[in-house]
């Protein structure tokens, strides 16, 4: 990604984060940028376009970590600690885009469809390492939809303890926290 597009990229999720997809218009992403319009229009077609490529690059960039860290691993439960962990790094190095992806999950637009889709596939993906647990032993029987939905909401509530503290938090003292209540809950 070149350096416009990226400050187009960054300014977008910013904006869209603080003041809403509605709320943020095409000139506001200009401005904050410093571009043209047609210096915009040169790297996106329109808001949603930019708003789509934000959504994919971040969830490209989740399921990514995940099946990096996760192939490495033959433990079930391991793979979810690594969830656990990459998803607390994620919320506090990206929370605008997980705000946005929260923010935008409700809703008939196409962009709520898209997004609830992508949070839907990331929770699929924790489903079946987690069915894969429970076949092995390795977590104790349970629906794997709705522990892979308790897991997920992690970032919800990673997010909620961030904005509450309005600051920088222990990522490896809120993980550890985690891994308390969750895999202890798993096993």
């Amino acid at each position: 990604m070149n350096k416009t597009k990226r400050k187009i990229f960054e300014a977008s999720m910013k904006l869209f984060a603080e003041k809403g997809y509605d709320a943020t218009s095409i000139e506001e992403i200009t401005a904050t940028v410093g571009v043209a319009k047609g210096t915009l229009y040169y790297h996106f077609t329109s808001k949603e376009e930019i708003f789509n490529f934000l959504v994919e690059e971040g969830m490209k960039l989740l399921h990514n970590s995940i099946d990096i860290k996760t192939a490495k691993l033959n433990n079930e439960i391991d793979k979810i600690k690594a969830i656990i962990l990459i998803q607390i790094k994620i919320v506090a190095k990206y929370e605008n885009l997980i705000t946005i992806l929260l923010s935008q999950f409700w809703g008939k637009e196409e962009r709520n469809k898209k997004c609830k889709q992508h949070i839907f596939e990331y929770i699929k993906k924790i489903e079946d390492i987690v069915r894969e647990g429970i076949e092995k032993g390795e977590i104790k029987a349970g629906n794997p939809q709705v522990i892979a939905s308790e897991i997920y909401g992690l970032i919800c509530s990673s997010l909620v303890y961030k904005t509450r503290l309005e600051n920088e938090f222990d990522i490896m003292r809120l993980y550890y926290e985690f891994e308390e209540t969750i895999i202890k809950g798993l096993k």
